[in-house]
């Protein structure tokens, strides 16, 4: 069977592509070694309609698929590699759940700014001490009057330098059942950052620590029982990941086959040498073959949440592909591919993170393997012989390690 776009999807990811044309390729190269978020992009597209894709037009959003915020990823990171995250930031991740379990009024507080490209929203998930291991999140809010009072901090926490709200996963009792989420704001007492730290890529990232913090009421999300239902949409950010990594590796591609018709060796232009021949033609291979994939996962969340396994499957084989690709493209450019006047290395070194944030390649293999077997593997050691697992809530640091210590590593 072949896969084809709608000729409403088709026209859709053409207008996106044109606007994205004049509109974002001529800054293309310098927002990518900008460290800022880009919010004058964030705006504009927010006026395409761009912001809150998939979410209910009574919230704001568009009431479109899955695969509409995909298409529009692909589309604007083929003129501006850097500007997909953008389109990521307004669809996915901690604003997507934000929208899914916020109240009216959390709602009406915060989305219209986020939806409208004026604020980013922050996802507080990593520690120290739990990273693919989520449920050993030590961060604790215990009760204070009507609230909370929040303990403990992040790592690694997305769009820390700007986000004006924090969507923070924390522990209200023992157990993954204890696990919740509350909104923290900048410049609530008790919250601070570390120095910030940068990323492979060139972005940055600051500890945020929670010292006593008062949370209340309205600002907390999800309680107790909460972790479940938040990390099941978690399968919509990795289809978000997958499609920007194998946007960019596309970028990678196209800058590099432009450049191997006209750049000269021998008296001949690279294309004509079989071993690039080669290259170029196993990275469209893989292309293609990722291209499906990511498809044919997003197309399953068309009624409800992406299926865990095919996101797995999408994100594990988009994000080796974007890599790889991105990888070759500057091996067959040579020293233009390695330096930053062109955004074949951005695209190169974007990439190579994506294999970590959302799930690392080693958990999604684990993923696809417990589908394959129809069982779960649980990573965990054996409980000790009092039948009692280790509880880490108990062991709750006040500050995670700061920026510079081989938790980064």
């Amino acid at each position: 069977m072949e896969f084809t776009l709608t000729d409403e999807q088709r026209l859709f990811q053409d207008t996106v592509a044109r606007w994205a044309a004049d509109s974002l390729s001529d800054g293309a190269l310098a927002r990518a070694k900008a460290p800022q978020f880009p919010f004058d992009v964030a705006r504009r597209a927010a006026q395409q309609g761009l912001m809150g894709i998939t979410l209910p037009e009574a919230d704001g959003g568009q009431g479109g698929s899955l695969m509409d915020a995909v298409l529009a990823i692909e589309a604007v990171a083929s003129a501006c590699p850097k500007s997909a995250d953008v389109i990521q930031a307004g669809n996915f991740g901690p604003l997507r759940t934000f929208a899914e379990y916020a109240s009216p009024a959390q709602k009406e507080r915060f989305l219209g700014p986020l939806l409208r490209g004026e604020m980013v929203i922050g996802l507080g998930m990593t520690e120290a001490d739990a990273g693919s291991a989520v449920t050993d999140l030590a961060t604790k809010a215990v009760p204070d009057g009507d609230g909370f009072r929040l303990t403990g901090g992040k790592v690694f926490t997305s769009h820390t330098v700007e986000a004006d709200v924090f969507l923070v996963y924390c522990r209200f009792g023992p157990g993954t059942g204890g696990i919740g989420s509350v909104i923290v704001e900048r410049g609530m007492e008790g919250f601070s950052m570390g120095q910030p730290a940068n990323y492979l890529n060139g972005e940055q990232w600051c500890p945020l620590h929670f010292d006593a913090v008062p949370i209340p009421a309205e600002n907390v999300l999800l309680g107790p029982g909460g972790f479940k239902r938040q990390i099941t949409g978690f399968n919509a950010e990795r289809i978000g990941n997958a499609a920007r990594s194998l946007a960019l590796g596309r970028y990678a591609f196209g800058v590099a086959r432009d450049y191997v018709q006209v750049r000269q060796q021998f008296g001949r232009p690279l294309m004509e040498f079989q071993g690039l021949q080669w290259k170029f033609a196993d990275m469209f291979a893989k292309l293609e073959a990722a291209q499906l994939l990511l498809y044919r996962a997003a197309i399953s969340a068309d009624h409800g949440l992406p299926d865990a396994q095919k996101t797995a499957v999408a994100k594990l084989v988009c994000n080796q592909a974007g890599f790889e690709v991105s990888n070759e493209a500057l091996q067959a450019m040579g020293g233009m591919g390695f330096c930053d006047e062109t955004l074949v290395e951005y695209c190169f070194r974007k990439t190579r993170g994506w294999q970590i944030a959302g799930g690392s390649l080693e958990m999604m293999r684990n993923r696809i393997a417990e589908g394959i077997f129809g069982r779960s593997f649980p990573q965990r050691p054996p409980r000790e012989p009092s039948g009692k697992p280790r509880d880490r809530s108990e062991n709750v640091a006040a500050k995670p390690r700061d920026a510079g210590t081989k938790e980064r590593a």
